[in-house]
């Protein structure tokens, strides 16, 4: 039985962020169900590599963040529409959305709206700067977000090839509901979240944030130890990071210069010529070679691999990172990046279709079957 077991989530997000928040409450045992519109479903659905599983509406980019999920196809533009989603949210535990700011306002499906309904609903919204201020109104996707935070300008002009902020993002929203929940249980009230993709990535950021914000200044080049460096038949990513390991590898790489590294200051200050020493010494062998010295001195590095020799390598394989998707392709999907003595993670459904559930769903609210025909009939639900 998952952590989350009996709390009911109603993801009403699209794309990345929002999904992959309610994929976190789901992989923990809650009931998600997914709502869409008919006319216009998760745009995720339609993206992946697989031409034919974009098509059916299950695209990778969709499956990887919609297991153990229920699917209900919803018209919100409709009364009828809404008037269900309210029905909903009058038993729900949480409501997850990423919709504009103001747009489900404008609909009557706003917190202040919903928690008239249910004092007790944890509604979660994320957006791409926050629900005020002079940027709430506007949208943002990660790679927009990446440069309105300084990040693609941190690294060096290069805009990251992950969505990491969206991600992210969807860890924050899910803590802050996970918190929300314990929060409720001690006051038995439910809350409004507001999760801004633009503060996360600042937050992933706290170090350099502070300092450019400091009134002091300092300019300081690359540090020698957390660097990448070529080797004889590759490149090899070097973890050496305190001042202590760098005496270490000094001794290891014959360069005594670094054995004077006491300090931060002296780590600072280490010359362009000692890193090119270093640089120099680590062309003269293979990588393996380097990974193997390294690790024996305690000294953290690793190859700097691909995608496809990371995905499969031995570690991720031995924590059991990819679960069976069961009864669908891809045949595995990615779970959580932790794991639970009790109650953890578990991935025990395979993503749903547009819609598979609605009949199902609106069966238990008590609707006949000649109404839910007349409300796939005039659009509503499909």
């Amino acid at each position: 039985m998952g952590a989350l077991t009996g709390v009911t989530v109603l993801d009403i997000t699209h794309v990345l962020s929002g999904p992959f928040c309610t994929y976190q409450l789901a992989l923990l045992g809650a009931d998600v169900l997914k709502i869409e519109d008919p006319r216009d479903p998760d745009c995720s659905r339609g993206r992946g590599p697989d031409a034919d599983a974009n098509a059916e509406g299950l695209g990778l980019n969709f499956q990887v963040q919609g297991g153990n999920k229920r699917a209900i196809a919803l018209n919100l533009q409709d009364d009828a529409g809404r008037n269900i989603l309210r029905r909903l949210a009058s038993t729900a535990d949480v409501l997850v959305e990423n919709f504009s700011t103001g747009a489900l306002t404008r609909l009557g499906l706003a917190y202040d709206d919903l928690s008239e309904i249910n004092p007790c609903l944890i509604y979660c919204s994320i957006t791409g700067y926050g629900d005020t201020g002079p940027e709430a109104s506007t949208g943002a996707y990660d790679n927009v977000i990446q440069a309105a935070s300084g990040t693609i300008a941190q690294c060096g002009g290069i805009k990251a090839g992950v969505s990491f902020i969206d991600y992210a993002t969807g860890y924050a929203a899910a803590f802050a509901v996970t918190s929300a929940l314990v929060q409720r249980g001690k006051t038995g009230k439910g809350c409004h979240i507001s999760v801004s993709m633009l503060e996360v990535a600042m937050q992933m950021m706290s170090p350099e944030v502070a300092a450019v914000q400091h009134p002091r200044t300092t300019h300081r080049e690359k540090e020698a130890g957390i660097q990448a460096y070529d080797t004889a038949d590759g490149r090899l990513m070097l973890g050496v990071f305190k001042p202590k390991q760098y005496r270490k590898l000094s001794r290891l790489l014959s360069v005594p210069e670094l054995s004077e590294t006491y300090t931060w200051e002296e780590v600072w200050a280490i010359p362009a010529a000692v890193k090119e020493k270093m640089a120099e010494t680590f062309r003269s062998r293979p990588t393996r070679v380097w990974i193997s010295l390294l690790r024996a001195a305690d000294l953290p590095a690793e190859p700097v691999r691909t995608l496809t020799e990371a995905v499969t390598s031995p570690q991720l394989a031995a924590r059991g990172y990819f679960q069976k998707n069961p009864g669908g392709t891809p045949e595995t999907l990615p779970l959580t990046a932790f794991r639970m003595s009790n109650g953890g993670p578990e991935l025990h459904a395979s993503p749903p279709r547009q819609g598979q559930d609605t009949g199902d769903v609106l069966g238990a609210l008590g609707f006949d079957a000649p109404s839910i025909a007349d409300l796939v009939a005039r659009g509503v639900i499909s």
